[in-house]
Order: structure tokens, then C-alpha cells, then sequence
């Protein structure tokens, strides 16, 4: 029992600090409030992460994590209903890491690891968003140019990323609270599948056009 105690302090630490990251932002979270708010000694924080970007970088590990095991699941993605759900799921997994994205150039910036990892992320994106244009275009869901695949799964991925960045932006002070989590995430997975419109066949089309429909009423 004693050897799983330092194993189970350094799980608190994260724990406490991807909910501090998230409701206050990285940049505004110092080592010495999240030893406060665990009560703990900076020093027992410090043996477990020696400097806040092992925290960050620990927390980044564990979303890519999930979100690799999430877009390998792109190809199974046959016509929107499968769409709508598997953006949905990826904008969940990013709410529950907001804080990554609400400050991520600034720290891109900072944080070398971070910046070459995030790359990487940027492209398995891209791969499993071309994955599921392929994989919708097979079942005939979509007909799409393969010409104009490349530039539509870019600009699908750059909503994906910097969406809940938009919605900060656009309402600051309640955005990325709790509360809003839903509406947001339909927000954003809506937005996301409506660059699809041109390309999907018409019965897919009123379809995504009433999920969406369904989002706006229980959002009022």
C-alpha cells in the first residue's frame, strides 16, 4: 500500500491541475495554487513534477493518447449519422483538455515538446479526416472530387482545432464553462460536417440539416 502512494499523489496533481488549467487557463495557474488547492507542499508537487511543463506534458500525453485510439476509428465512418457522432466524440475528448486549445500558441511557444508533438497531431487529424471522406465516399454517402479531398479535410481540421479557441473569443467569460459544454461541442461538431454540404447526397444532406436542427432547439 505504501509503495502506491507517490503513484496516487502524482495522479492527484494532474487531476487537479487539468481542472485548474481548464477553468483558469495555463497561463494563470502557477505550481504554488495547485499545491494549495490539493494542500500539499510545493516540494511534494516538485518531486512529482520537477517544473509545470512535465505537468503540461504529462496531461498532453494522455490526450493524445485518446485521441489516437479516436481517429483510428475514422474509417468506420459510413454516412453522417456515424459523422455527426464520431466529431462529437473527438470534441469531447478536446473539452475535457480545453485548456490546450484555449491556450495553444501560447503554448506552442513555450514548450518545444509540445510544438513538435502537436504537429504530429495536426497530421493524424488530417490522415483520419481523409480516411472518413474516403470511407463516406465508398458507401455513397458523399461524391467528392479527390482533387478537393486535401483542402476540405484541411479546412474540416482547422475548425476541429481552433473551434473552442472561436467560442472563447466570442463570449469569454462563459464560453468554456461547464455548463455550456453541449451546446458548444454541437456547435462545433455542426460546423465542422456543414463543409460537407456540397459534396453529401441529398437524403445525407436533410439528414445533417435536421441533427442540426434538433441541436438549435434544445439549445434555446
Amino acid at each position: 500500500m505504501v509503495k502506491k502512494a507517490p503513484r496516487r499523489t502524482a495522479e492527484r496533481i494532474l487531476e487537479v491541475s487539468l481542472e485548474l488549467f481548464n477553468r483558469f487557463g495555463e497561463p494563470n495557474v502557477s505550481t504554488t495554487l495547485i499545491s494549495a488547492e490539493l494542500g500539499i507542499s510545493p516540494g511534494n508537487l516538485y518531486y512529482h513534477y520537477p517544473a509545470k511543463d512535465e505537468l503540461i506534458n504529462s496531461l498532453f500525453d494522455r490526450y493524445e493518447r485518446g485521441l489516437n485510439e479516436l481517429l483510428n476509428a475514422s474509417d468506420g465512418v459510413r454516412d453522417v449519422e456515424d459523422a455527426w457522432f464520431f466529431m462529437h466524440t473527438l470534441f469531447e475528448l478536446i473539452w475535457q483538455y480545453r485548456f490546450l486549445y484555449r491556450d495553444l500558441n501560447d503554448l506552442l511557444s513555450k514548450n518545444r515538446r509540445l510544438e513538435t508533438h502537436f504537429q504530429a497531431v495536426l497530421k493524424n487529424k488530417t490522415r483520419a479526416v481523409k480516411a472518413l471522406l474516403d470511407s463516406m465516399s465508398r458507401s455513397g454517402a458523399i461524391a467528392i472530387d479527390s482533387r478537393e479531398v486535401e483542402a476540405t479535410a484541411t479546412s474540416m481540421v482547422v475548425v476541429l482545432t481552433y473551434w473552442l479557441s472561436f467560442e472563447y473569443v466570442r463570449d469569454p467569460r462563459r464560453a468554456l464553462e461547464t455548463e455550456n459544454a453541449q451546446s458548444a461541442l454541437l456547435r462545433g461538431a455542426h460546423h465542422v460536417l456543414n463543409l460537407l454540404v456540397p459534396y453529401l447526397e441529398p437524403s445525407q444532406r436533410n439528414h445533417l440539416l435536421k441533427l442540426a436542427g434538433a441541436y438549435n432547439n434544445d439549445d434555446k
